[in-house]
């Protein structure tokens, strides 16, 4: 029998944490067209598919989580509480990832496997990471592998993490580096070039 009081606590706990982690987001009206919001709630009803074996409706409410928001998170994956996924597109959720209470991820973002040829290979083996509490994931990062964020970490942008890491850790990928000068206009090299074929910085010149 469904829980009609806890359903409706949960779901309002998912709506506020969309007020409280994005400050574009002014109310729970606002916050329940968050594609975040329709990737979680379809989710929620695809793991409990999941979880009775119901493996094809399973992964046609995750198709259709997919294509409504761009969002893919594998039936089997196990969410925590307060769970947000910023701006959303292309983030990848894997089968056996575990996702702990307070997680944030950002767009692009990929908690997969390290490749077929070993998951084959290893059949019953954890294949996704383990995300511990209140861990941040930055736009781009890839965590791939049956490896542990540890509690508190803050993996950087870009990053790709294919091992353990202990709780509070900080993960960072290599940083842009300036490339060189236009000694004519005093501009950064980018390679890319404008109407005149000078060099500019992201279409913006440096003063």
């Amino acid at each position: 029998m469904v829980d009609v009081r806890g359903l409706v606590h949960a779901m309002r706990e998912d709506l506020d944490t969309v007020v409280d982690k994005d400050p574009s987001v002014r109310g729970r009206a606002e916050a329940a067209l968050h594609p975040h919001i329709t990737a979680l709630w379809l989710h929620r009803v695809a793991h409990a598919c999941y979880r009775r074996s119901h493996r094809i409706p399973a992964r046609l409410v995750a198709l259709l989580a997919r294509f409504l928001t761009g969002i893919e998170i594998h039936p089997g994956a196990r969410i925590g509480r307060r769970f947000f996924i910023d701006h959303g597109a292309a983030v990848v959720i894997g089968e056996t990832t575990v996702i702990g209470d307070d997680v944030m991820l950002y767009h692009q973002v990929t908690l997969g496997s390290v490749g077929w040829w070993r998951d084959r290979a290893h059949p019953d083996r954890r294949r996704h990471p383990t995300v511990e509490d209140d861990v941040v994931i930055g736009t781009n990062a890839s965590v791939l592998g049956a490896v542990t964020v540890g509690h508190g970490s803050r993996i950087g942008a870009h990053s790709v993490l294919t091992r353990s890491v202990p709780p509070r850790s900080r993960v960072s990928a290599a940083h842009a580096e300036l490339a060189g000068l236009d000694d004519g206009d005093d501009v950064l090299i980018t390679g890319e070039r404008d109407d005149q074929g000078r060099t500019a910085v992201n279409g913006a010149r440096r003063k």
